[in-house]
């Protein structure tokens, strides 16, 4: 199933550091940087559903982390009712929404030129930078963890200075968008823009087909950017915490 597709092509695009199968359910842990690398993906359908929530628990717990369940329409039937009742919280409404990448679709600004933004295999220390001053909720020492999660997959890192990054992921006909962030003192001066169609023009150059990216539902911002470049909701995915 579709929807399917996107929970796999996000956990690819997003590994862990630690992953452990657990009768179809992954576990997957990093720690504790970001919430996507630090949650069960749900995928399977364990004999015994309330024994499956348990185990991850369990693992979460000798891991000193909270117990985070990425819910998308690829989910264990049945499991957000039954980590509600549990007293799990649902956390980040999240969009996945996708774009064609075929040239008939060029009227969204895909085909547009790179301009200034600079593309490179692998992340800079000033990505990395301009990256976390946006995206680094988990403070401390976190960045290392970070930096080798990005880098866990091939991937092509756009920068536009020090003011704007974005990471794109080739796979197969997909292409994925990841890391968009501009620094506060540099929004609303289209560098969002510029760096979102590089990518895109990149993602074309690379012979694929679709290209698809997630945004939090609350970022009326970013989702207004994706809209004006062609992309569409194709699903949904929350996170349940306790």
């Amino acid at each position: 199933m579709i929807v399917e597709v996107f929970d796999r092509l996000v956990d690819q695009a997003w590994p862990a550091t630690h992953r452990v199968d657990a009768g179809g359910w992954i576990l997957r842990a990093a720690d504790g940087v970001t919430k996507r690398a630090n949650s069960v993906l749900p995928l399977g359908e364990p004999e015994d559903l309330e024994a499956g929530v348990e185990v991850a628990e369990k693992f979460y717990a000798d891991r000193g982390l909270p117990c985070v369940f990425s819910v998308g329409g690829g989910a264990t039937p049945g499991l957000d009712a039954l980590l509600h009742a549990r007293g799990y919280r649902v956390v980040d409404p999240t969009l996945v929404m996708t774009a064609s990448l075929v040239p008939e679709a060029s009227g969204n600004g895909v085909g547009a030129s790179r301009e200034e933004v600079d593309l490179a295999e692998a992340p800079s220390r000033a990505w990395l930078d301009t990256w976390w001053s946006v995206d680094g909720r988990f403070g401390g020492d976190g960045l290392p963890t970070a930096a080798r999660i990005l880098t866990g997959v091939p991937a092509t890192y756009a920068s536009l200075g020090e003011e704007a990054v974005g990471r794109g992921v080739v796979q197969g006909e997909w292409f994925g968008i990841y890391s968009m962030a501009v620094v506060p003192h540099a929004r609303r001066k289209g560098h969002g823009r510029k760096v979102l169609r590089a990518l895109l023009t990149h993602a074309r150059e690379q012979g694929t087909q679709r290209a698809y990216l997630v945004v939090v539902e609350s970022n009326t911002a970013a989702r207004t950017l994706y809209e004006r470049h062609g992309f569409t909701v194709a699903g949904r995915y929350h996170y349940r915490v306790r």
